[in-house]
């Protein structure tokens, strides 16, 4: 896969020396929030439907995002399975299924980390379908910011004011982008005036959640399969490219599948969600500010402060919903933005509408073979050509 990528800068190895140094500005504490559009909304709305206590969940997350920003320096996101809690959501599956699900997923991906299983995956992955799942998930980010201005439109519309106030700022007059943390303000301040503070209490010791063979069979069947295509193709794949488009940083695959693996199996028995990285989160960190593990951190401790203090629905649901809406539209432009950069405008163009209307993982089998249809005919013609 490499091989195919012709970027005006060289990149730079992951390493100790090569990595920036921790930075805890302003920026960094706006592009932290960049993400919480998708996060909070998942966790929020599993919570709802589910056994699984939030608290829990919001501790883990907290816990890794402070890990992976300390290990890779960069702001790497962290965010909820998304096939797996839109299946919970549906489905109202119970924690002990989701944990595991969420236990097999961490051994899968712990071993696709070691040896050279990503190699041999990005060999065989084209560019043009990373790229297309990218433009698929910012289709659906579209989608998704859709429904939040059904719920909330005028907070909706207060956002996007405020987020295209603070680019016009940052273009014009050097101002930093603080959009992220005026916007999660307004709509906390909003929601304490129309539902009053959240109550406080202490979190309880997680207890050990203990999958039976049962959930292990029907979390395999429901849960895993969905979500692994998933991970492998946006979690992983497409991260590793926009780390690459965004920071001119190489960092391996099978590094991002290392630390899924170890978050999901130190975390989901003690009540955790099943968790991986994110190309649409690490593009919605950047687009609000965030350029080092800084953000990540600021991150973890904002999470950390909600799970050990607050009573978790009351605390998460009293944001404005329409001001995460907001976020998630210019989230789904960053991404857009980096996605065009294919070798292939119609693999790229199939996949992302397949992944709209019908599932990522559909996409994902029909781009794969659009794109050995594609790479075959332009063989063939160019030897045609040779002939001639």
């Amino acid at each position: 896969m490499s091989k195919k990528h012709h970027h005006s800068f060289a990149l730079i190895p992951v390493s100790p020396t090569s990595l920036p140094q921790l930075r805890f500005n302003l920026s960094e504490l706006s592009g932290s929030l960049g993400d919480f559009g998708t996060i909070i909304p998942l966790i929020l709305a599993v919570a709802l439907v589910s056994d699984v206590n939030a608290r829990y969940v919001l501790l883990f997350f907290g816990i890794w995002f402070i890990i992976t920003g300390l290990y890779y320096r960069l702001p790497i996101p962290l965010e909820p399975m998304k096939a797996v809690a839109v299946i919970v959501i549906a489905g109202a599956i119970g924690s002990t299924e989701i944990a595991a699900a969420g236990l097999i997923l961490g051994v899968i991906f712990l071993v696709l980390g070691y040896g050279r299983f990503f190699g041999i995956i990005e060999k065989w992955v084209p560019q043009s379908v990373v790229r297309g799942i990218q433009l698929g998930l910012a289709l659906l980010l579209f989608k998704a910011s859709w429904d939040f201005v059904v719920k909330d439109p005028v907070f909706f519309f207060i956002g996007i004011a405020i987020i295209a106030c603070f680019y016009l700022l940052v273009r014009f007059r050097s101002v930093p982008d603080l959009s992220a943390i005026v916007v999660i303000g307004v709509g906390l301040v909003a929601g304490i005036i129309i539902y009053g503070m959240p109550p406080l209490s202490f979190i309880p010791a997680p207890k050990l959640v203990i999958p039976t063979t049962m959930d292990f069979t029907n979390g395999f069947a429901s849960l895993v399969l969905p979500q692994v295509v998933l991970t492998i193709t946006n979690a992983i794949l497409a991260t590793s490219l926009l780390t690459k488009d965004l920071f001119a940083q190489d960092v391996p695959p099978k590094r991002f599948s290392t630390t899924i693996g170890l978050m999901n199996l130190t975390s989901v028995p003690f009540g955790g969600f099943p968790m991986c990285h994110g190309a649409g989160g690490l593009a919605g960190q950047y687009r609000y500010g965030a350029r080092t593990g800084g953000a990540n951190i600021y991150a973890g401790i904002i999470f950390i402060i909600l799970a050990l203090f607050f009573t978790s629905p009351q605390v998460l649901s009293i944001i404005a919903v329409g001001v995460l809406g907001s976020l998630l539209v210019f989230v789904g432009i960053e991404m857009g933005r980096h996605s065009i950069r294919t070798d292939s405008y119609l693999v790229t163009g199939v996949i992302a509408l397949l992944a709209l209307f019908f599932s990522m993982t559909l996409a994902f089998i029909i781009g794969m073979v659009l794109a050995f249809l594609e790479g075959e005919i332009r063989k063939r013609w160019a030897e045609g050509a040779k002939g001639i």
